[in-house]
């Protein structure tokens, strides 16, 4: 982490939002990050999109694990509420959060490190439990902080910086969110912030479990001939199945994407995504579709990117355990213990 701060000095020009805040306030400290690391153009995406949907900062958690993507929290949002957990185990720790205090909105941000690897069982079961949060995987397919070694998403014979072909299969993190119940998953580039902004602003008003894999050009170690999620590889492989927009309810937003099919689908909490279609055959409410298509076009070298499933419908983790609306940390003795008639209620239903 870094402890050099930003000037709080503010240019009094600077636009505000519906709450007060300008994009300012939602920065973090200065990041300590290589120069063009793909993380820093991820947090700034976080910062525009929090700026965008008018959130307080305060009402955010956010929380990571160990890695390079997982010191970025530090760099937005400083004014919200941030725990760094131990390797691999930042979707536990959330879930817990999540269960305390359902008013929160949580953030969560790992790498592939740290998601694919140590804490893959955890990732798997976050997701499948239906825990309301956007989950961000910064993903650069290395251990930048360990110089440079393969990560689980590298894929099988892309090379490293100094020439070893990797001979294992690749873990695809996205694949895993589509198969284990993710409600809305999306693959992005950290260098296409015209799709990412939209895409992570999705995410948080969800109202379910959502996963977006950003692919994130480790600078350093992983952006060179033979990588496979290098800035120019993933240029000339992305193979972009939808363009999106962010509509808040009574707001018209216009758009100039390529012109194309556009519809239309409302989220839990009224919220719209509008989808420009640019291939006529793709429908992002069908989960196992979007496998197929993820699979066949990974077969052909290319990487899909967009909002790739979208259940609209989605329930949360709440729901699943019929939790009260009041948060859990918020309720006193006498809800929690309501006596022995209660407690002889409940017994005699289990006789």
């Amino acid at each position: 982490m870094t402890y050099i701060t930003k000037p709080r000095l503010h240019h009094p020009t600077l636009q505000t939002n519906k709450v007060g805040y300008t994009r300012r306030d939602y920065e973090g400290r200065i990041s300590t990050l290589c120069a063009g690391c793909g993380h820093d153009s991820i947090s700034a995406a976080i910062i525009q999109a929090a700026w965008e949907l008018d959130i307080e900062p305060h009402r955010v958690a956010k929380l990571s694990g160990i890695g390079c993507s997982s010191k970025t929290p530090d760099y937005f949002l400083g004014a919200s509420h941030g725990f760094n957990t131990v390797h691999g185990r930042m979707p536990s720790v959330l879930t817990g959060a999540n269960l305390a205090n359902r008013n929160l909105i949580y953030l969560g941000v790992s790498g592939d490190g740290d998601s694919a690897s140590i804490g893959l069982g955890q990732f798997a079961n976050a997701l499948r439990r239906g825990v309301c949060m956007a989950y961000i995987v910064e993903n650069n397919g290395v251990y930048g902080l360990t110089k440079g070694q393969f990560s689980a998403t590298a894929d099988r014979g892309s090379k490293s910086k100094k020439g070893v072909i990797n001979s294992e299969n690749p873990v695809d993190l996205v694949g895993l969110a589509l198969q284990l119940g993710a409600t809305y998953v999306a693959r992005s580039f950290s260098g296409d912030k015209a799709q990412l902004v939209p895409l992570i602003k999705g995410a948080i008003s969800h109202g379910g479990a959502a996963f977006i894999d950003v692919i994130s050009p480790c600078v350093t170690f992983n952006n060179h001939g033979g990588s496979t999620k290098s800035y120019d590889y993933v240029r000339q492989h992305n193979e972009s199945v939808s363009r999106i927009d962010f509509i808040s309810p009574g707001e018209e937003i216009t758009t100039q994407y390529a012109p194309g099919e556009s519809i239309q689908v409302t989220q839990h909490d009224g919220t719209i995504l509008k989808l420009k279609k640019l291939h006529a055959n793709y429908d992002p409410t069908d989960r196992y579709a979007a496998i197929s298509y993820m699979q066949k076009h990974a077969a052909l070298g290319e990487i899909v990117t967009g909002l790739l499933y979208l259940d609209p419908l989605a329930s949360d983790m709440h729901t699943a355990l019929n939790t009260v609306s009041t948060p859990l940390n918020a309720l006193v003795e006498s809800d929690l213990c309501p006596g022995a008639a209660a407690l002889e209620k409940i017994n005699s239903a289990l006789r």
